[in-house]
């Protein structure tokens, strides 16, 4: 059952990124000849809002066709004003754009719902204490609380972490001991350690780990709204940087997974129950959003850079340019896919 919800649930996410594109297409006045969920042979289909919505029979994925878009086929462009390739340039922009727009807003809504049910948050009761750290040094002990730094009242661990992380000299903890305010200084030391994508770091650090205690996080309506924002922004900006060091070569290719990874994982997620389960379909919206808008040219992101030439050359690429870029864009897509399916199959079998 739980499979059954993540296929339905990275079903859905697709289908919303096609509606943005869908959406915008209309705006524009752009006819969308057919809004196809699933690919190959047509199971069955009806006629609405001048469309063709149809069902197909492989279940993996969704697509808009609109008239006069076919990188592929030349003889598929027209010049009739209600084709894709008859807009304006910034039209077409904003039509690409809708689709991953279509995914951060998605992911947004998701975050602010969990924001309205009370996220849980890391509290900031000290665990474990490193021998010989500035922590030890100081006198910290395991299970005080730190109530603030430096006068700035702390509430969760992320905040004790990033206001030691971006301290500069002696900081003055307020601690909570057995119903007891200290107030203790210490100096962070300058320590090695490893981000998220195992780099090894240099930064402020005291020497101490969470407890694990959590609390739930009660939110006013401008900080729910503020949770949703920083949560998108945050994990959009990890995405880009988790891309940009695959490229690089931090990240292993071996860690690349491809949709059963991603339906695993989601079916795994709502074993936890709705709050988990809209955590990662955000998670999956965001990657929707920042991966389609890379500059591959198979990608919304590899059609804005054609746009963006043509509005400062004055002049659309050539079909030859526009055709052998789009056959790289899915050569390398295929690869990833490809790469992706083999790291999830090993997984499964190890």
């Amino acid at each position: 059952m739980s499979w059954m919800i993540a296929l339905l649930v990275l079903s859905l996410l697709i289908f919303l990124h096609e509606l943005g594109h869908y959406s915008a297409a209309r705006y524009f006045g752009v006819y969308v000849e057919v809004f196809s969920i699933g690919f190959g042979k047509k199971l069955g289909s009806f006629k609405a809002f001048g469309t063709q919505w149809q069902f197909s029979a492989i279940p993996l994925g969704v697509y808009v066709k609109m008239k006069g878009q076919d990188d592929l086929d030349p003889n598929a462009l027209s010049s009739d004003n209600d084709s894709y390739n008859s807009k304006k340039p910034w039209q077409r922009i904003i039509i690409l754009l809708s689709g991953p727009m279509a995914n951060f807003l998605t992911a947004w809504i998701l975050f602010y719902a969990i924001a309205i049910g009370g996220p849980q948050a890391l509290s900031p009761i000290i665990g474990m204490v490193a021998k010989d750290s500035p922590a030890q040094m100081a006198g910290i002990q395991s299970n005080d609380k730190i109530i603030s730094i430096n006068g700035t009242v702390i509430t969760q661990w992320n905040e004790l972490s990033d206001a030691i992380k971006t301290s500069t000299g002696t900081l003055t903890l307020a601690v909570e001991r057995n119903e007891t305010q200290l107030f203790i200084p210490l100096t962070p030391r300058i320590t090695e350690s490893t981000n998220i994508f195992k780099e090894k770091i240099q930064q402020r650090m005291v020497g101490i780990a969470p407890s694990g205690v959590t609390h739930t996080l009660d939110l006013s309506f401008i900080e729910t709204l503020n949770y949703a924002s920083t949560q998108t922004y945050e994990t959009s900006f990890i995405i880009f940087q988790s891309v940009q060091k695959l490229l690089t070569g931090v990240v292993p290719a071996k860690e690349v997974g491809g949709v059963v990874s991603i339906v695993q994982i989601t079916a795994d997620a709502t074993a936890y129950g709705w709050m988990s389960l809209f955590f990662f379909a955000a998670l999956i919206s965001v990657n929707l959003g920042v991966l389609n808008l890379l500059p591959i040219p198979a990608l919304d992101g590899g059609h804005i850079v054609f746009n963006l030439y043509e509005m400062i050359r004055r002049k659309a690429p050539s079909e030859a340019v526009i055709t052998n870029l789009t056959i790289g864009g899915w050569v390398l897509l295929l690869g990833l896919m490809t790469l992706g399916l083999y790291n999830d199959i090993s997984r499964l079998i190890q």
